[in-house]
């Protein structure tokens, strides 16, 4: 069978999904009664699925991912020519692409050198940890093995990854997992789990006190996300970050910042962690490096991290053992490569500065007319209002009237998110992430159709 897709009847595409393709984070029972939701185009923020119907997509693509916004042809056009060239050599030897995207992504992260390629979040980030592993073999005699992962923060899909999954849902039932990943406490003071005055330093000292229990010369990694984001876009409490940096250095613990959801400009800033004064060891990055126009994560290093792997070079076994195939494809590299241009040639970095102000500024106006809203949080084009059924107690919302919310405002043509299959009875924030192009119009669009779906599914 050929799928005619120059068509207006996309009839036969959504029979062909609902037949063939097993969604993410979907229970497909609903679709024995009604059609799977299947798109067709998107252009900037806006997108078309088979209907007909346009919507505004404040969640940049479900997931973070698609910074620039759709229908960037000069991002289609570099792959095309690239793929025409060369499309693929594995890693173990480098492309132009590859080398080039590489220099510019460093020439943005003072004190970074290293970029390893491979093709999603979770690797990138299952890459930190067998680079830890490692070290912690050749260069600690099986010390310093174990990895610290936070509360309510999220690393991937992979079984490794999962097993630094402090949302509790997502790694349901996927267990048992490897020995030597071990949980610290969240940071959100909103949900505050101490009453004192410095809540960053505290929050901080807990990470610590977790290190003196299991042991400083057992902890090779700390792995944080700058700003949490599927555990509630949790933005870190004054004081924090310098406190953690200063526990890393002092017990000799590698630092891995997460920067899967927040690199790229989602922040406002190159990366989520440059607002905070960090010297980290690994960055990881993914969703928004070429904003979902070709598969690429990265795993960037310091050179005192890779000069680990080069100590003994007549050791057969002491480099990094590791490949990552669709690594090597060119299309990513070449794709980022235009992504970073046009972030730069078009101001992005300042527009999301801009309008994060106007989001949060309109979310905080909800906040005085809808009491459902408890706490309002972000950083830049990445904001979250959390939804509680009374804000005195902060009892979080009932998550089906959570999606009710969601429902109502896919209903109006905006499509917005919510933290999902993430912490049991706290699944409570809606997510907002717009593309890094947003204008005032898009903005207000986005907050306007919460209030009416706060109106009406309150009345």
């Amino acid at each position: 069978m050929t799928l005619d897709l120059n068509t207006n009847d996309m009839s036969h595409v959504v029979e062909a999904d609902r037949a063939h393709v097993w969604h993410h984070l979907s229970q497909h029972k609903a679709y024995e009664t009604i059609d799977p939701r299947v798109f067709v185009e998107g252009k900037g923020m806006r997108l078309w699925d088979a209907t007909g119907k346009e919507y505004l997509d404040a969640v940049s693509g479900g997931v973070w991912t698609v910074n620039v916004g759709y229908g960037r042809e000069s991002i289609a056009n570099a792959v095309r020519d690239q793929l025409i060239k060369l499309n693929y050599y594995a890693g173990a030897a480098g492309t132009v692409p590859g080398a080039v995207f590489a220099q510019r992504l460093i020439e943005k992260m003072p004190g970074m050198s290293r970029v390893y390629y491979s093709n999603s979040g979770s690797e990138a980030n299952e890459k930190v940890y067998k680079m830890v592993r490692q070290i912690s073999a050749r260069h600690h005699g099986g010390r310093k093995s174990k990895i610290l992962f936070r509360d309510r923060d999220y690393h991937g899909t992979t079984i490794a990854t999962l097993a630094t999954s402090g949302q509790d849902q997502r790694a349901a039932d996927y267990g048992p997992f490897p020995d030597g990943f071990v949980r610290v406490p969240h940071c959100l003071e909103y949900r505050k789990q101490w009453d004192v005055e410095n809540y960053g330093q505290r929050a901080a000292d807990a990470i610590e006190e977790v290190i003196l229990r299991e042991g400083p010369d057992t902890v090779g990694c700390l792995v944080l996300e700058p700003v949490t984001a599927g555990g509630g876009v949790i933005t870190p409490p004054e004081g924090y970050w310098q406190r953690v940096q200063e526990i890393c250095r002092k017990y000799d613990i590698l630092l891995h910042i997460d920067e899967v959801v927040c690199g790229l400009g989602r922040t406002g800033l190159w990366f989520g962690y440059q607002h905070y004064g960090i010297e980290p060891d690994f960055v990881t990055m993914a969703k928004g490096v070429a904003s979902g126009y070709a598969a690429i994560s990265c795993t960037v290093t310091t050179e005192r991290v890779f000069e680990m792997f080069k100590d003994a070079p007549d050791d057969t076994m002491s480099y990094f053992r590791d490949i990552s195939t669709f690594g090597g494809c060119t299309a990513g590299p070449v794709a980022a490569i235009e992504n970073m241009r046009i972030i730069e040639d078009e101001g992005l970095l300042e527009n999301t500065v801009a309008m994060g102000k106007r989001l949060m500024d309109n979310l905080t106006s909800l906040m005085d007319r809808h009491a459902v809203i408890g706490d309002v949080r972000g950083k830049g084009l990445f904001c979250g209002a959390e939804l509680v059924a009374d804000r005195a107690t902060k009892e979080p919302l009932d998550e089906k009237r959570v999606q009710a919310v969601v429902a109502d405002c896919m209903g109006q043509g905006v499509i917005i998110g919510a933290t999902n299959r993430s912490i049991p009875g706290l699944n409570n924030t809606l997510c907002l992430s717009p593309a890094l192009i947003a204008t005032p119009d898009d903005i207000d669009r986005i907050t306007d159709a919460i209030d009416r779906a706060l109106t009406r599914v309150f009345a």
